[in-house]
């Protein structure tokens, strides 16, 4: 059955075409094509005319050229638009020329390095050239290293093996960096927030070596549309960057709709549960024979949707393998198998994280399902293009959530379309971060004292580590001098590089997946559910030392959900707004989250069937917040329960509503609410970044206070409910019968205070 056809099920239905906000067709794109640089080598021209290409998009010549002629270039271009071709061209150009020249490709993901090396090597064996391309990650045999190092032509790795693999170890990389010609950063629009603050010092690094090695390679980035991505591609690399967005590849229609879930209880703003509504829908897709992705928001929601559809699917299509999970924490061979599943059409659904939403190739699925918002419109519109690779129609559906996000964008669909993707923020110069790519320079190259490594005050920085032991300065420079490897003890993806490992002692204490640090205490504390692949796991035990879950298999009617208790001190106030009845302020706090409780909740009904207590140390979070401070004055006309209520509600809200102005993922800041803080002594509502040292964000929602404040007033004044709802301010039972009043008045009062 066609997906037409399918469309047409769901469309029929009166109260499905009742929930549409949006159904809008964007339509097909033709193909644009430009000739080949001349100065292209004509080999380059059969081997792609072998595998099928016999002209160049416009995008994909004009980035070539560049490149050839030494300029360093950002590629901008949609999913799918063969942004491959952009850097591959150059790349074996280089080798053809040279056969001592070398390339070092950077991928976000070693599953998306292993599927561009498949294509690369297609590539190379239609040359008929013995050019050597290998991938060097954590999972490279230490029999197969000294070779790359010394064959590879082009060694393919990702940012944390530069960080902790090579770079330290440059020495044994002679032959790399002494004929490096191009460095390739692709999905550049995933390095955003500390990731990215991380890779820009990662690059500085690398540039640095370069140096040593009397090399200067070009650099390529591409990247899926966002705001800024010359700003950002520069940001990165410290260079200089020729844009390229003149996308000629060529798209076929594709149906977006929106659906925003029906209001089952009006008086508490009760919608249907948008997990079970993309159930619904992404079984009439596959039931009519459509291959489908379903993204979820989390990985305990891609797990339960991915039982609920193996359970009622299972045996329409044959096998449960017919419907697969995909996400962080699934071992490899799994991911490998999952995607040649789903090219070669075995895999005929595929539940996700926005894991498989950077350019991994999955084939040509022709519908794309995302169960709640993404976050970023980028990761919206990245997503959307999962579906219809090929020139056919293709569908996407994005089902709204209760959360007040999800409604304000179902809601106005218009700002979706008529909005640029977010821009990528970062902070290179962070000085947590600085200060340990600083050590990590140290220990790879002596650092003169007036060699510059970024534009924070790296002589300060410096001094200070000396006192620790950790350098020395010697004449001019500073050596490093500590025992310790520096590298290794810095992730560049989280506060802390250690993952805690799930291992299933009923079959030889086999490991069946990991988990970060930060997420593990809610996820994988003792008594807890884990969901795997459908699979559901008890733990037994956390060894929190030894970052250890032993689990074992059961099969339960119900998964657990966990409650974290957290609390925030001001540790210094970076600026102040005068207000005439309260307190705007931006600075440095130490956030405390302490896991506390978790609920066992049913399947299906998701009532709550019992619950527990956890049992584990807190961690604690060094960051930067904007924070309201409420005098005595003004929290005197409120009842003290209505104002914690009230003071819970605006912390939802105001949270959730900067997301669209800072453009930011909501899951970058966090919200707290203190009826007493003790840095004042009054009622206070915070809005903190969840990076250490924080990017940037918390800065800049201090300068556009007015306006947040004025839309989530306008918000919550236009939301149908009653006292309260997960769709503004949060549950009337959170927030309590006066908590939207309070609100209300809340955010009446905070929008005179403008920040200065």
């Amino acid at each position: 059955m066609s997906i037409e056809m399918a469309l047409d099920r769901l469309l029929v239905q009166d109260e499905f075409r009742r929930q549409l906000t949006l159904d809008h067709t964007l339509p097909a794109r033709q193909a644009r094509y430009a000739a080949f640089p001349e100065a292209l080598d004509y080999r380059l021209g059969q081997a792609l005319a072998a595998r099928g290409i016999t002209r160049l998009y416009t995008h994909q010549a004009e980035a070539t050229r560049l490149a050839l002629a030494g300029k360093d270039v950002v590629v901008v271009t949609p999913t799918a638009s063969g942004k491959t071709v952009c850097y591959n061209l150059p790349v074996l150009q280089a080798l053809l020329k040279d056969r001592e020249a070398r390339a070092l490709y950077l991928f976000p993901t070693k599953a998306l390095a292993q599927d561009q090396l498949a294509e690369l090597h297609g590539l190379v064996g239609e040359l008929k050239v013995d050019l050597k391309t290998y991938t060097y990650d954590g999972d490279t045999p230490v029999s197969a290293r000294q070779a790359i190092r010394q064959a590879g032509h082009i060694v393919v790795t990702n940012p944390d093996m530069l960080h902790t693999g090579v770079l330290p170890h440059h020495t044994r990389w002679v032959k790399l960096f002494a004929n490096l010609k191009y460095v390739v950063i692709d999905e550049l629009h995933a390095y955003r927030g500390v990731f990215g603050s991380h890779l820009a010092n990662v690059l500085r690094r690398l540039w640095r070596v370069c140096a040593f090695y009397d090399s200067h390679p070009v650099v390529v980035c591409c990247s899926a549309t966002i705001a800024n991505p010359k700003e950002l591609a520069e940001r990165l690399s410290g260079r200089p960057m020729s844009l390229v967005d003149n996308n000629g590849a060529p798209t076929g229609p594709k149906r977006l709709l929106f659906y925003n879930p029906p209001v089952i209880n009006r008086e508490l703003g009760i919608r249907r549960s948008s997990t079970l509504e993309s159930q619904r829908i992404a079984e009439t897709f596959l039931r009519a024979g459509v291959q489908t992705i379903v993204f979820g928001r989390t990985r305990l929601q891609v797990e339960i949707l991915l039982s609920y559809l193996q359970q009622s699917l299972g045996n329409r299509l044959g096998n449960s393998h017919a419907i697969r999970g995909y996400r962080g924490g699934y071992l490899p061979l799994q991911r490998r198998e999952i995607e040649h599943g789903l090219r070669d059409g075995s895999v005929r659904g595929v539940v996700s994280t926005n894991a498989l939403e950077l350019g991994i190739d999955i084939g040509h699925l022709d519908a794309a399902i995302l169960c709640g918002y993404p976050g970023t419109i980028a990761s919206t519109w990245q997503q959307v293009g999962r579906a219809g690779r090929r020139r056919g129609v293709a569908a996407a559906v994005f089902i709204a959530s209760s959360s007040p996000l999800d409604q304000y964008l179902v809601n106005h669909p218009e700002y979706f379309l008529g909005r640029d993707p977010e821009q990528g923020l970062i902070d290179p110069d962070n000085l947590l971060i600085l200060s340990a790519h600083l050590q990590a320079a140290t220990f790879e190259l002596p650092l003169s004292s007036g060699e510059p490594f970024g534009q924070a005050p790296v002589a300060e920085l410096l001094r200070i580590l000396e006192e620790d032991g950790a350098v020395h300065q010697a004449g001019d420079a500073w050596h490093w001098s500590a025992d310790a490897f520096p590298a290794e003890g810095v992730s560049l993806r989280s506060a802390n590089a250690d993952n805690v490992v799930i291992v299933d002692l009923t079959r030889g204490a086999r490991v069946v997946g990991e988990m970060d640090q930060f997420s593990a205490p809610v996820f994988l504390h003792e008594e807890a559910i884990y969901l795997h692949e459908g699979m559901q796991y008890h733990v037994d035990r956390l060894d929190w030392d030894e970052k250890k879950a032993y689990v074992r298999p059961v099969k339960v009617d119900y998964y657990t959900d966990a409650n974290l208790a957290v609390s925030i001190k001001v540790l210094e106030t970076f600026a102040s707004a005068t207000a005439t009845e309260l307190g705007v302020h931006h600075g440095e706090v130490r956030v405390t989250a302490l896991p506390t409780v978790f609920k066992k909740i049913r399947f299906h009904t998701h009532e709550n069937i019992g619950s527990g207590p956890i049992s584990l140390p807190e961690q604690q979070l060094h960051t930067t917040a904007f924070w309201l401070d409420l005098p005595p004055e003004v929290a005197r006309r409120f009842p003290r329960p209505a104002l914690q209520g009230g003071l819970h509600g605006m912390a939802n809200v105001i949270s959730q509503v900067a997301c669209l102005f800072l453009m930011c993922d909501a899951r970058d800041l966090g919200a707290y609410a203190e009826t007493r803080a003790p840095h004042s002594g009054m009622p206070s509502v915070f809005v903190y970044e969840r990076y250490p040292g924080g990017v940037g964000m918390s800065a800049r929602l201090f300068e556009m206070t007015g306006a947040v404040l004025a839309a989530a007033h306008d918000l919550v004044s236009r939301c149908a409910c009653e006292s309260g709802c997960p769709s503004c301010v949060g549950p009337a039972l959170e927030v309590g019968e006066e908590g939207k009043a309070v609100v209300l008045q809340l955010l009446e009062l905070a929008a005179l205070a403008p920040a200065s």
